[in-house]
């Protein structure tokens, strides 16, 4: 599709006939940002009318005292407290169903606070939906793995205080997880899920490592230009009010998220990576992460994430420097940026101008190149290499020889492959792993 057909330039489904989407939706939770605003929790609980809430967080977050730290704010104003500190970094269906039956023993609660990154939020997601709405977990997973049930009606209060700016999910409505018999990822998605608060504050990142900040940082990064180069809402087919989906496309307002996100980022990633105690740095990562998920939350991401998702599940040795999993793992931020520079190469030709545009958010030094497809891929491979992210699918373990088994993985994230904004096939998505063997 050419820029002067890409239906981005002006077409806001003003379509009297209703012949095709006119609808898109947007939704966040309300935001509390800042230096100190953890410390604010208890008030925030308070104000809702819990009086017995369940926290959930990770062992590192509880010896650092985090947890603790909520538990105090909470006791200040009268509420009850408990704590799950087994939150499995990047989540599996067993560590969900632990953490499900731990907090069914101990119920009930009236309300949750996640305190972590992105494992301890979805954990927590998970939990309340179950606790709240009964079913087993296979009953919401995603099609084709699950049955994707929606949710009977509202959920108990959460509130979400992410430690790590990257997955976004304290604006998000999904959760997600291994499926380990099947060595697949995949997830939850429903409007319901997302938390009742966001409470950001910057200070809970600054002894993050810089292998952690790298990766989580580029989570960021494929939000945002996954969001940013998705599908026209009005491209897609018009549904009904009880069928509209999760991720309904980019829209005029989630646009508006995805280029400050890129602002914010190729202002502060690498410095945050670099100079982990630098506040201004660390405090836009931040924020960049939470309007990231405000904008793909609600558009959408596509073919980095879908090719994530096998890249995780199918991990056989690889072991990440500074995260505390024992067992083999491939972060989720560098799951899914190890293949991005090809998919958006492969991407260009649905919306050149958009691509460039992103590019020049993304990296505003990066000259003008003779082909205008590589822009993009070049700025991500230029930031992925100062970052120190490890250099394509070889790095955590996978050869040529493994594409054949990756991509049926790849595409069992129908959900995230429909939101490209050009049709993918198998053998595409096998091009775009070969093509991400090595990235330079």
């Amino acid at each position: 599709m050419s820029d002067a057909q890409d239906p981005r330039t002006g077409d806001l489904g003003a379509d009297p006939g209703l012949t095709q989407e006119t609808i898109f939706t947007w939704g966040a939770p309300p935001l509390k940002f800042g230096s100190g605003a953890l410390d604010e929790i208890g008030f925030e609980v308070k104000a809702h009318g819990l009086a017995r809430v369940l926290v959930l967080t990770d062992s590192r977050l509880a010896q650092l005292g985090f947890a603790q730290r909520v538990v105090d704010s909470l006791g200040a104003v009268g509420i009850e407290a408990g704590v799950y500190d087994r939150v499995h970094v990047e989540p599996t269906d067993e560590s969900f169903a632990d953490a499900i039956d731990a907090a069914r023993e101990s119920g009930p609660w009236d309300g949750f606070v996640a305190i972590g990154g992105g494992s301890a939020i979805d954990t927590a997601k998970a939990v309340n939906l179950i606790l709240t709405d009964g079913g087993e977990l296979f009953d919401y997973l995603n099609k084709p793995i699950g049955d994707a049930r929606a949710p009977s009606g509202p959920l108990k209060p959460l509130f979400a205080v992410p430690t790590t700016a990257g997955t976004g999910s304290e604006s998000t409505a999904m959760c997600i997880l291994d499926v380990l018999s099947m060595k697949v990822k995949t997830g939850i998605s429903h409007w319901r899920l997302r938390p009742t608060l966001a409470i950001v504050d910057p200070l809970l990142t600054m002894t993050l490592p810089p292998e952690v900040t790298a990766s989580s940082g580029m989570d960021i990064v494929c939000h945002a230009l996954e969001s940013y180069t998705a599908r026209w809402y009005t491209t897609f087919e018009r549904k009904q009010a009880a069928d509209r989906v999760t991720y309904c496309g980019s829209n005029p307002v989630s646009d508006l998220w995805a280029r400050e996100s890129l602002r914010l980022i190729a202002n502060s990633l690498r410095t945050a990576v670099a100079e982990g105690a630098d506040a201004r740095a660390r405090s836009e990562m931040m924020l960049a992460a939470t309007l990231a998920g405000m904008g793909f939350g609600n558009a959408g991401v596509h073919i980095p994430h879908a090719n994530g998702y096998p890249i995780a599940g199918m991990v056989r040795d690889y072991r990440p420097a500074n995260y505390p999993a024992q067992e083999a793992m491939v972060p989720h931020g560098e799951s899914v940026s190890l293949t991005a520079p090809a998919a958006f190469r492969f991407t260009f030709e649905a919306s050149p101008q958009r691509h460039l545009e992103a590019a020049r958010l993304l990296d505003p030094a990066l000259e003008r190149l003779d082909d205008p497809a590589e822009q993009l891929p070049t700025a991500l491979v230029r930031l992925m290499r100062d970052i120190g992210i490890p250099n394509g699918i070889a790095a955590v373990g996978y050869g040529e020889g493994d594409v054949d088994d990756l991509v049926p993985g790849t595409m069992k994230q129908q959900r995230l492959l429909a939101t490209c904004p050009k049709p993918v096939t198998e053998a595409d998505i096998a091009a775009i792993f070969r093509a991400s063997v090595t990235n330079w």
